[in-house]
Formats: C-alpha cells, structure tokens, sequence
C-alpha cells in the first residue's frame, strides 16, 4: 500500500513506516501532522488516480526530527572583472515519520 502526497511544492511516494524529509512545517518533535493533497493511492491491486486530488484521502505522520540540512556553497563569478561572491546556504527540513494511509 502506497500513496503520492504533495508538500512543499514537491512529490512523495510514501508508505507505513517511511522516515521523510520535508521542507521545513510547523510543529515540534512528537506533534501529529497530516497531509490532505493525496494524488494517488494503491492498495496493491486497485489504482485510485485523482483529478487533481483523492477526495476522503488523507496520510497522517508525525514529527520526529526538526534540523537544518548540509550546507552548500553558492559561489557567483565573472571571469576578468574581479567579480567573486561567494554564500553558504542550509535549508531548513522536517522529518516525519508515516503512520498510516486512510481513504
């Protein structure tokens, strides 16, 4: 049994159980959190597609992790105009963890 949920602007396939690292929601470790925009669901042998979305169809998770994610270097430059700029960034995520599917 599985799912395609949305959030953050992205897509995820998730099952019971699944450890997820999502942009950054609110809540604190231990808090419960649901994620209503379901586009897809199977259950092994049936396939329900939405249009956008499965109506009644809803995966719910719970915090286990809220951190920061490994930096990376945004380094801008011009060659022969002594231009250099150079920028860490670390991107906020939160990972949940799946409990279950319902429809």
């Amino acid at each position: 049994m599985y799912a395609v949920v949305v959030s953050g602007g992205k897509q995820y396939k998730v099952r019971e159980g699944d450890v997820l690292r999502v942009e950054k929601l609110a809540g604190q470790v231990g808090d419960p959190v649901s994620f209503d925009d379901v586009l897809l669901y199977s259950d092994g042998e049936n396939v329900q597609i939405g249009q956008p979305r499965l109506e009644n169809a809803k995966v719910t998770a719970r915090v286990i992790e809220q951190g920061k994610a490994r930096k990376i270097i945004v380094f801008k430059f011009k060659r022969r105009k002594r231009y250099r700029r150079k920028q860490g960034h670390r991107q906020h995520f939160t990972a949940v963890k799946i409990d279950g599917i319902s429809v």
